[in-house]
């Protein structure tokens, strides 16, 4: 069975089909299809690797219970829905428990470094390293967005959902969704702006390389 199921000739909805009827070795394919964008968007939210790693676990155990549910449509926005209520299930929790950060230090006090997905594998050592700072800044600014907007722009512009996917997941109209990542980039934007802008004042090299890096702003 699980030749067949890793064949080619398996399609998504197969896969789907057979692990609704109980077919653990087809849900296990599906979870090595969307693992790492589920994680992806736990720790987007989330800011810790542990935490979103947590999250994503639990999503996937959720979504074996839940998959009979499943009424088609996209399945990584059905997905993702499970791992953005995981998420914030966690952090829910977590606020009751002010001694753990979002964003962990490690044994020298020192912050972390920012997961993989906004770091050019392809970079120089300088590029990375500029990239890896401007990341870290960069999920400090998602986690000052309100949670709506935070979630949309990490549905789109970080899981690359389209709409429809994105309005699945968050379970609201593709109107709704587009309004709300019009804001949420919006306030991004003004963040980054106003990072580069204080930089030009107390270190321009700095501001010149954040200006390379976030080429949009």
């Amino acid at each position: 069975m699980r030749t067949t199921i890793q064949s080619s000739a398996m399609t998504e909805e197969g896969l789907i089909e057979r692990a609704s009827s109980g077919d653990l070795d087809a849900f296990n394919q599906l979870v090595l299809n969307y693992q790492d964008m589920a994680y992806n968007q736990a720790y987007a939210l989330m800011g810790d690797p542990d935490s979103a790693a947590d999250a994503t676990q639990d999503a996937f155990i959720k979504a074996f219970q839940a998959i009979n549910g499943f009424r088609g449509g996209s399945f990584r926005g059905w997905l993702l829905k499970i791992v953005t209520n995981s998420a914030y299930d966690i952090l829910r929790r977590a606020r009751r428990h002010p001694n753990q950060p979002l964003f962990p230090e490690d044994e020298h006090g020192e912050e972390i470094e920012s997961a993989s997905w906004l770091v050019d594998p392809a970079a120089s050592v300088q590029n990375e390293v500029e990239q890896r700072e401007f990341s870290n800044d960069l999920y400090k600014m998602l986690d000052e967005l309100p949670a709506p907007y935070r979630t949309v722009i990490t549905l789109i512009d970080i899981n690359e959902l389209d709409y429809a996917e994105a309005a699945e997941a968050l379970s609201a109209p593709i109107g709704t969704v587009k309004s709300r990542l019009a804001r949420a980039r919006l306030q991004m934007q003004k963040k980054l702006r106003a990072s580069i802008a204080y930089l030009e004042k107390v270190d321009p090299v700095a501001a010149i390389s954040q200006r390379n890096v976030c080429s949009t702003c």
